[in-house]
């Protein structure tokens, strides 16, 4: 016979545990997932993107004639033949000074419209910002012809200023547009402390703004070198003299109608490619926190 006592002294059921919703089970088998079904599809994508650059050293350090899927033994004759006979050496530095000079004006005037859309109310600010916006959309085949006469008026072609111009130009909407968004993420209240103390607008932006702007520079000055090492169009509208050349125009003379000198090609492939893998080993990081930090309104 069961008392009073006893019953009272018997431990409660533990309370049962209510099985976790169905897409709560889900997420938790995806993030227990083998580590093979990660990494074999990383592996696939990184074979088929490593395969081209594999080919162009193959042919930039292999001797001419060979067959070998190995580049043994190895030889510089691609490259001695690329830089001196073909003048790349020459080219390099006219793809340097106008990828610099690009950088620098690209990102001193957009800094200077990015901080006036961002910190100024006038009339025709959305009209201005939804021009930039449409100018996105025009390829750069239709400045052609405005551009070079506006060049000849200005006695400006053959020179590496109409291409540094001109590239500028290409690049001001889309640096523009971020560097507004980016300072608009610096709160307002900074600028007015400064002022408070005593500095005056370019002193407070200079000290105070300019500094947190760091990511949003880098990634619009690499954006605009890039572009601009790689650009080809330009160059090979507004330059003639071979000695005014740049990168992308002297690859083209590789080739031609009859025959192409893959070794050649390939050596002045790497030639070109190595500036812009050098830039952005240094810059990723930035790169990534100045674009995602200037694609959305703080």
């Amino acid at each position: 016979m069961i008392t009073k006592e006893a019953t009272k002294a018997a431990p409660a059921p533990a309370p049962a545990v209510p099985e976790p919703p169905l897409p709560a089970r889900r997420r938790r088998a995806w993030d227990e997932a083998p580590r093979w079904q990660i990494y074999l599809p990383l592996g696939i994508y990184l074979v088929f993107t490593l395969i081209p650059f594999y080919w162009i050293l193959l042919f930039a350090l292999r001797p001419a004639g060979s067959t070998s899927l190995v580049p043994w033994p190895m030889t510089t004759a691609h490259f001695e033949k690329v830089w001196t006979d073909r003048g790349f050496g020459t080219f390099f530095q006219n793809s340097v000074l106008v990828g610099v000079a690009t950088l620098f004006m690209t990102t001193l005037v957009a800094l200077a419209g990015g901080y006036a859309l961002a910190r100024f109310d006038f009339r025709i600010k959305r009209g201005f910002m939804l021009a930039l916006l449409c100018s996105q959309f025009v390829p750069g085949a239709l400045l052609l012809v405005p551009l070079f006469e506006i060049f000849a008026e200005l006695r400006m072609i053959n020179s590496l200023g109409s291409v540094i111009i001109a590239e500028t130009v290409f690049q001001l909407p889309l640096s523009m547009i971020l560097l507004s968004n980016f300072i608009k993420n610096v709160p307002y209240s900074l600028e007015e402390a400064a002022w408070v103390d005593g500095c005056d607008r370019f002193r407070a932006f200079r000290v105070v703004v300019l500094p947190l702007l760091r990511p949003g520079l880098i990634a619009v000055g690499s954006f605009a070198f890039v572009h601009s090492w790689n650009h080809f169009l330009f160059a090979l509208m507004f330059l003639n003299n071979q000695e005014k050349q740049t990168v992308p125009v002297g690859l083209n003379t590789l080739m031609s109608a009859d025959s192409v000198d893959l070794g050649a090609l390939a050596a002045g492939g790497i030639i070109a490619a190595v500036p812009v893998v050098i830039v952005f080993a240094f810059i990723q990081k930035w790169l990534i926190t100045g674009f995602s930090a200037g694609a959305v309104k703080g």
